[in-house]
């Protein structure tokens, strides 16, 4: 295991507050001898001192020490001298203390203000002031702006698609299907959100988002019609006919496929359905103001009901008022449900029979994958070194009190069934115990309503988790990625921590790392892995990171 050093002071600081303490009483870096040399050089005494300075002081004066008119006019030579280097020193030192504490000009709203300069402190619960001030959020729709979007009966066709899979990946699906829809200029049908397998959820559009603001907000960019046109009467033929089905568009693909492939079936058979459409639209190889426009559906376009808003913010209120005065909170979203975890093909912490079963359930759920089992032990051990496994729930306590968050933190937990039940979940309890759910803060009650779709639960936990004052993810997902980018746009303020979870795995195998060594490495490491602004690269995720295409420089 690699150490990791720093030089800052402030980083010790930091590390001095963990459980154990440092050895202040020597150090490595000061040797015996070296004192020993010191002391061996005569000390000037006060008076030597101030005889030199004086010396050197007259030294200037072009008189001799025993020319008689030294006296007056060398005294007065340096008396003056004094007097002029005392008097600069006090002005520079009223000038510092003065810009320290004075306002200086600053511009907001294109109003030049006096801003008071204030030196920020280090603090657990928002990013440094100074450090998200430079981009703003630009996608948002331009008002009074003139539509050049032809009618209806005059776009290229219609194009539908199915949008699978959870709430949050349907979310990316809706945005990459308008987009797509003004890549071809077809007019598009409101996406349906197809039943899946895992979540087996027979929710509709209009039962999550708001239609009506959707479709008025994009009126400017992208023809939305509610429902497939009557002149078409055989409806059932999108869902199941080959020749109204493009299929085998690849994942990532580039705007040129849509306009070379698609449009030219769209044109011919007038409405065509997309199949499937999961992540089938690229994000480096589109024009600009395509990725602009998915910022737009995704920031601004698609809103939850009223109804979902309201309990989320009844559950937001909840949580910021449990100590019985306002308080902050933390959202961790905890991947560690039993399918996740199956998935992951990681070795986790359990008994003997715990992980014989988990291999059965691998063999029958992934049967390709699992083949014979006799690889899976080094395919694990792998995917930990490169941080691919999910962290448990004991891992990620043990960070964020390395991180420094207390043990009376209130934590809003967004999690499904944790695998391992309570037993699992007690190191984290005992570390955090102020844990909460929406089913502990909320009534059953107040909760029925929203029980008729799993989507409607998802929908309240993404809104908690988006209002927090700190979310951590624990692994990858369009949940985590999704609430990332989205308190990304409205302002790089709000932390959103990503643990590194490659060094960690490393840190929790070394039998030989101390407290202190691994609170360092935790402070070092996460320094800016809490949400602040990262340029964009070649293969982005856009979902995660919107800065470039979707926000612009303060």
């Amino acid at each position: 295991m690699v150490e990791l050093r720093h030089p800052s002071s402030s980083l010790g600081s930091r590390v001095a507050s963990s459980p154990m303490k440092r050895d202040e009483d020597t150090s490595p870096l000061i040797h015996d001898h070296f004192s020993q040399h010191v002391e061996d050089h005569p000390r000037h005494s006060s008076r030597d001192r101030e005889r030199s300075f004086w010396w050197q002081t007259y030294s200037f004066s072009p008189f001799s020490k025993d020319d008689p008119r030294f006296s007056q006019r060398g005294s007065r030579i340096s008396l003056f001298l004094l007097l002029f280097v005392a008097i600069a020193g006090l002005i520079s030192i009223f000038s510092i203390l003065h810009r320290l504490n004075s306002p200086y000009l600053c511009k907001k709203d294109g109003i030049v203000l006096h801003c008071p300069r204030v030196k920020e402190k280090p603090s657990l619960w928002e990013n440094p002031f100074s450090a998200t001030t430079s981009w703003k959020p630009c996608a948002e729709r331009r008002e009074g702006g003139i539509s050049d979007l032809p009618p209806e009966n005059e776009t290229s066709g219609y194009l539908f698609i199915h949008a699978e899979g959870g709430l949050n990946q349907q979310r990316i699906a809706i945005c990459n299907a308008v987009a797509v829809a003004k890549i071809m200029n077809a007019t598009l049908i409101l996406p349906v959100l197809k039943q899946d397998q895992i979540w087996k959820d027979q929710t509709k559009f209009e039962d999550i988002f708001d239609v009506d603001h959707f479709i008025n907000y994009l009126k400017d960019d992208v023809r939305i019609v509610r429902d497939i046109p009557e002149w078409f009467t055989d409806k059932s033929e999108l869902f199941t006919s080959i020749r109204r089905t493009v299929k085998n568009i690849p994942k990532y693909a580039p705007a040129q496929f849509y306009i070379d492939n698609v449009l030219p079936r769209i044109k011919e058979k007038k409405i065509m359905s997309l199949k499937p459409f999961v992540d089938r639209l690229g994000y480096d190889n589109v024009p600009p103001e395509i990725n602009r426009l998915r910022c737009r559906v995704n920031y601004h376009a698609l809103k939850f009901l009223p109804e979902i808003e309201q309990m989320s913010d009844l559950l937001v209120s909840r949580m910021r008022n449990r100590t019985g005065s306002p308080n902050p909170y933390m959202a961790l979203h905890l991947r560690f449900e039993k399918g996740m975890v199956g998935l992951s093909f990681c070795d986790f912490v359990g008994t003997r029979e715990e992980k014989a079963r988990m291999a059965e359930y691998r063999q029958k759920e992934w049967p390709r994958r699992y083949k014979n089992g006799t690889h899976l032990w080094q395919l694990a051990l792998q995917k930990r070194k490169e941080g691919r496994c999910p962290l448990e729930p004991g891992e990620v306590a043990v960070i964020l009190r390395a991180m420094g968050y207390p043990k009376e933190t209130q934590i809003y937990v967004a999690s499904g069934q944790v695998y391992g039940g309570q037993n699992r979940m007690a190191p984290l309890r005992n570390m955090f115990p102020n844990l909460v759910t929406k089913e502990e803060l909320a009534s059953k009650e107040e909760l029925a309503a929203f029980r008729k779709h799993v989507t409607s639960l998802a929908a309240l936990d993404f809104l908690v988790c988006l209002k927090s004052d700190v979310f951590v993810m624990t692994h990858g997902g369009n949940f985590a990625k999704l609430i990332i980018g989205a308190r990304r746009y409205v302002g790089h303020r709000q932390k959103s921590i990503k643990p590194d979870k490659g060094l960690m795995s490393k840190s929790f195998g070394d039998p030989y790392m101390g407290w202190v060594n691994f609170v360092e490495d935790v402070v070092i490491t996460h320094q800016t892995r809490t949400g602040l602004p990262e340029e964009t690269f070649p293969n982005y995720d856009l979902w995660e990171n919107p800065l470039s295409p979707c926000m612009c420089k303060a």
